[in-house]
């Protein structure tokens, strides 16, 4: 789909977005574009509105101003539900796997192949998740070992290969290497460039390793009090330069919170 005047039209498209919470304003004139095939970076404080703008993404949160469009089209996201459905996925840190359940159970939960209306057709979820985690380079001793019993990134990569496989046009990932060592942080690395490599799945990553960032991102955002106040190819900048920009956001927090009178 091209634009009017000629442009490719970007995937999803954030326009003007605020959102409140009682007195406190979590977003303000939101501006955020993300390209078919492209993994964005949006990186920012603790508190700078990162997660809320994800959660109105994926349909959690209602905005209170602003419009979203997806693929050029102005779209009202009701719910997670109706957002998954447009092909919006999101992991979140904490993954929404069960961990009494087999690999192959939680990379189809909710989505579950049936035989004859009501049996769970085992057999298939099986041999599918495994074609699935092959094809991506995933590393899991079997399909039916409890998730409980797996390391950090593997469940992280089940969970974000889970999103990969539901024909997700759209896949949010909400801080996928924190906590994380360095071999399993790789690996979802990895996984992220395998798919940025295909090239029909956009990507956004909440990220505070700005190294990572620079490595798997193709462009950067940073989020300050609420809005976007940086974008770049990450191309032309560097660990430096946004950490100067961040370490002179709270210098200049620090110095306000000094001066206001007592």
């Amino acid at each position: 789909m091209t634009s009017p005047n000629g442009g490719a039209v970007d995937r999803l498209r954030v326009e003007h977005v605020s959102k409140r919470f009682g007195t406190v304003t979590a977003l303000r004139d939101v501006n955020l574009r993300l390209a078919k095939g492209e993994v964005l970076g949006l990186i920012g404080d603790n508190g700078a509105g990162k997660s809320t703008l994800m959660k109105i993404i994926c349909g959690f949160h209602q905005p209170d101003g602003g419009r979203i469009l997806l693929d050029g089209r102005e779209t009202s996201l009701r719910s997670v539900d109706h957002a998954r459905s447009l092909g919006i996925d999101t992991v979140y840190q904490d993954l929404a796997l069960i961990n009494e359940l087999s690999v192959y159970h939680n990379m189809f939960l909710n989505r579950e192949p049936v035989l004859f209306g009501c049996l769970l057709n085992n057999r298939r979820m099986r041999r599918l998740a495994r074609e699935y985690l092959d094809d991506m380079g995933v590393t899991i001793p079997s399909v039916d070992a409890e998730v409980a019993k797996l390391s950090g990134g593997q469940r992280q990569a089940i969970a974000v290969a889970r999103s990969a496989y539901s024909r997700s046009g759209i896949l949010l990932l909400d801080e996928p290497l924190a906590a994380m060592g360095a071999k399993e942080g790789r690996q979802i690395l990895d996984l992220v460039g395998d798919l940025k490599s295909r090239g029909d799945v956009s990507i956004m990553i909440i990220a505070h390793n700005y190294a990572q960032v620079l490595e798997v991102c193709d462009r950067v955002n940073l989020l300050q009090h609420g809005s976007i106040t940086f974008d770049k190819p990450t191309a032309r900048t560097s660990v430096q330069e946004l950490t100067d920009l961040v370490v002179r956001e709270y210098r200049t927090a620090s110095s306000g919170r000094r001066r206001r009178p007592h």
